[in-house]
């Protein structure tokens, strides 16, 4: 990140208290009062408009497009509290910049949200104006206006865009950006030259330059750096001149700015010819800065020449030096970044034959590759990764075969994920997935790896049958090509138990994890984070199969071995398998300990990922169920809302974590007493379960008896009763009836049955329902204590008083031991009422 200048202490020279990615200042900048003075009239007048419109800044390449916007900032940067810099020529680039703003307005950082959220949540506050309403967003090089409109924030502050496309002008008033008038050419020269040129030389030099600022800034630096003289500089300059205009140069190249930069080029060539291979190298990545540690290191198949530059740094820190003194690039000591104009390096790969063009761009491939970023996982190594996004299109990283490039590409890929960048993950899946089909066939082991990582980035946005699809072809190939026991081929393994659980179909998905898990302690034993993971999965089957003591075991396993790593990316799944064991104590009917365990999770949720990760949101909401099972209703209910609020933010309403989150809330107010509230979430929520998953899905079936109970509730049985019918039919042919979410349904139908005075068929369901339950989990289980419970209420009313007065002493004897007589399920029983059974979706 550049600071700006510290000449003083004037107000004019105060710093925002947000400054972000500002290129440094040009110290040469000359001229352009009257471009900068309507700049800022225009811009400044917009500010108590409705809706501000941005400003435009095009021109042709070589203008000072940029140079002017940066001036714009430090002369008016006290103005405003918030600046901040977002390259823009790649659509992509510009939400990871705006993600990078948000802890700056005391937002989650994307490390804690994702790339994608943490990037709206900035454009809401600004919009909002809130904390700060006097700011500036500055959009460097944006191209197309579709792909940047959605990303400017129109309600609040001032907004600048640089581009060389002229559409903008139909979109927003522009002010056209054109070269200098001969005096400022002449007063820029003289400065840049420090006195060492006549006013009669410079304008000699501007009319033949074209008054273009960067030939200009060219010229001013070999003058300077060579002490050559202002006739030396021209005889050269027309030498140049003659060869282009005899060869014929494309019409984007200002011929000008073309014979400035061969000129200097030509010079740099002879003295320090190792400059001139550097700056052919920085041609071929992005246009945004490089950092130098992406050419500090030399790794095999560069040229002798490149190898043996990059391996000496006290050669290339020379040849770095002289392309900032010669005008060739732009170096940002404090940041250490190198960054070469668009232009530049238009010009220098056009000198270059195809072959050598190919072979460049091939060892920018390999510098890439050989970059050590970090782990794509682990949040602090983001940045760098961030550094390097820039650079993919522009080096055509996805045209590199190399196995090594590749490998770069896929941690690429994970870096878009793990930060919740998806849609920038997505886009760059497919480009790989293309090119790499086309070039090395669709079963090859890179084309599978791409594709494996695209159906979790699948998942993430909610395209389950999309990703399940994908997926079983990827286990297809990657089974025949790689065969069983590869990491690609269990990976793809364990993807398809997820599809399984999200289609419903919770025993094939346990079959597939068994398998799973078999391969994983066969290849790494029982310690490795893969096996540790395929231990969690099954733990989350055995529990959608209502075999809650298997899983309480497995998370147990699961988190007593994450516990024995010691690296910084396994904090989700170490909190992923607290959490999990949390939710399976608390299924098995222990709430005080779940609630500790679920207490603990949360802590660590908090400390390690942040309040708003997706794994301390889903920690949260199963902690609040836990506390609403404890009867902690205030708490439970002040969780459950922030929980719920945040999921919608953050997520949208039809993410299956907002889904499941609205079910907790829902649940939580009918408990206490809010129903029309309740009623509105939860038939919302059924109504979105039917949509992303199925309307036959076990959640969503099961979601309809949390809206049945508060039918009956509100006065309504008849519709009760046909929500749970529906359901409970839907249940038994997915689950069978011995499942919990089918006895929990049937529970719900007795009271339904009972509340119609069918009281004979209330008794005979609730004695099929309790047997089932007893069989199932036991007779201290809070669902066989709530069927046993409404049953004696059943039995007393049908006149079955001995049947009733011997289930009720074992009910009362059952709550004594498990959560008291004070608590609110043993109180309703104890007040001869019926207890409603509810369901909260799982994770899948």
């Amino acid at each position: 990140m550049a600071g700006p200048e510290k000449t003083g202490a004037t107000q004019d020279m105060r710093v925002p208290p947000v400054w972000g990615n500002v290129p440094q200042r040009n110290k040469n900048f000359t001229g352009r009062e009257e471009l900068l003075a309507a700049l800022r009239e225009g811009i400044a007048s917009q500010v108590t408009a409705v809706v501000p419109q941005p400003h435009a800044l095009h021109g042709l390449g070589g203008v000072g497009k940029t140079l002017t916007a940066v001036e714009y900032i430090y002369r008016y940067r006290h103005t405003y509290d918030v600046v901040w810099w977002i390259p823009s020529d790649q659509p992509f680039m510009v939400k990871t910049a705006l993600a990078e703003l948000a802890p700056h307005l005391g937002l989650p950082p994307a490390a804690v949200s994702g790339i994608e959220d943490a990037a709206r949540e900035v454009l809401d506050a600004l919009r909002r104006g809130e904390p700060y309403d006097k700011w500036l967003l500055v959009f460097d090089n944006a191209d197309q206006p579709e792909d940047l409109l959605d990303s400017i924030p129109r309600d609040s502050g001032h907004v600048l865009i640089t581009s060389r496309n002229h559409r903008w002008e139909s979109l927003f008033d522009a002010v056209p950006v054109d070269v200098f008038r001969r005096e400022e050419s002449v007063e820029f020269l003289t400065k840049r030259v420090r006195g060492a040129i006549t006013a009669e030389d410079a304008a000699r030099l501007a009319e033949q330059l074209g008054d273009l600022p960067l030939a200009l800034e060219q010229a001013g630096a070999l003058l300077f750096e060579r002490g050559m003289s202002a006739s030396e500089y021209l005889e050269q300059l027309a030498d140049r001149t003659s060869q282009l205009l005899s060869q014929g140069r494309p019409a984007e190249y200002p011929v000008p700015m073309t014979a400035a930069w061969s000129v200097s080029v030509a010079n740099l060539s002879e003295s320090l010819p190792e400059a001139v291979d550097l700056l052919r190298v920085c041609a071929f990545f992005g246009s945004e800065p490089i950092p130098r540690e992406a050419i500090g290191k030399a790794p095999p198949g560069l040229r002798p020449e490149v190898a043996a530059l990059i391996s000496d740094p006290i050669r290339l820190g020379r040849a770095v030096g002289e392309l900032g003194r010669y005008a060739l690039a732009r170096l940002d000591i404090p940041g250490r970044t190198i960054q070469v104009h668009r232009l530049v390096q238009k010009l220098v790969q056009d000198e270059l034959s195809p072959e050598e063009q190919e072979q460049i761009q091939h060892e920018v491939h390999l510098l890439l590759a050989a970059y050590n970023a970090g782990d794509p996982d682990d949040d602090t190594s983001w940045p760098r990764y961030g550094d390097l996004l820039g650079h993919l299109a522009p080096a055509k990283v996805s045209d590199c075969p190399a196995r090594e490039v590749r490998e770069f590409a896929i941690r690429m890929l994970r870096y878009l994920f793990s930060s919740g960048d998806y849609h920038s993950a997505q886009t760059l899946a497919d480009d790989f997935i293309e090119r790499w089909s086309a070039e090395s066939g669709p079963q090859h082991r890179d084309v599978i790896e791409v594709q494996l990582a695209q159906t979790n980035t699948l998942r993430e946005l909610g395209n389950y049958e999309e990703a399940s699809a994908l997926n079983v072809e990827i286990l297809t190939a990657a089974e025949k090509v790689l065969g069983s026991d590869n990491d690609v081929t269990l990976l793809a393994l364990r993807g398809s138990a997820a599809d399984l659980r999200a289609a419903g179909d919770f025993r094939t998905a346990l079959d597939r994890d068994r398998e799973a898990l078999r391969r994983y302690e066969e290849k790494y034993g029982p310690d490795d984070a893969g096996t540790l993971r395929a231990v969690n999965n099954l733990a989350i089957d055995y529990g959608l199969i209502s075999d809650y003591a298997r899983s309480r075991e497995l998370h147990h396993r699961s988190f007593i071995g994450w516990k024995r790593q010691e690296s910084r990316t396994i904090m989700a799944s170490l909190l992923n398998a607290l959490n999990g064991l949390a939710r399976a104590v608390r299924l098995t009917g222990d709430y005080s300990e779940a609630c500790d365990l679920g207490d603990d999770a949360y802590a660590i949720g908090l400390d390690a990922l942040g309040a708003e990760h997706n794994w301390t949101l889903r920690t949260g909401k199963d902690l609040s169920i836990a506390l609403r099972r404890y009867g902690e209703l205030e708490r439970a209910e002040e969780m459950a809302v922030q929980v719920q609020d945040r999921c919608t933010r953050l997520f949208g309403l039809d993410s299956p974590d907002t889904l499941a989150a609205a079910m907790c809330l829902s649940n939580l107010w009918r408990t206490v007493g809010r129903l029309d509230e309740a009623t509105g979430l939860v038939a919302d929520s059924a109504a979105r379960y039917a949509k992303v998953f199925s309307a036959d899905h076990p959640f969503s079936l099961a979601c309809l008896s949390n809206l049945a109970v508060l039918r009956r509730v509100q006065g309504n049985p008849q519709e009760a009763r046909k929500l749970n019918e529906r359901a409970l039919a839907g249940l038994e042919a997915r689950l069978g009836l011995d499942h919990h979410y089918s006895l929990t349904v049937a529970v719900n139908l007795a009271s339904d049955l009972a509340t119609l005075g069918e009281i004979d068929a209330a008794c005979e369901l609730g004695e099929d329902t309790l047997r089932r339950l007893h069989r199932l989990f036991g007779e201290d289980h809070p669902l066989t204590l709530t069927g046993s419970a409404n049953l004696s209420a059943d039995l007393a009313a049908a006149g079955r008083t001995e049947r009733a007065q011997e289930l009720s002493e074992q009910t009362r004897a059952g709550y004594q031991r498990t959560v008291g007589l004070n608590h609110p399920d043993a109180q309703v029983f104890l007040e001869g009422r019926h207890l409603d059974a509810d369901f909260d979706p799982p994770p899948i």
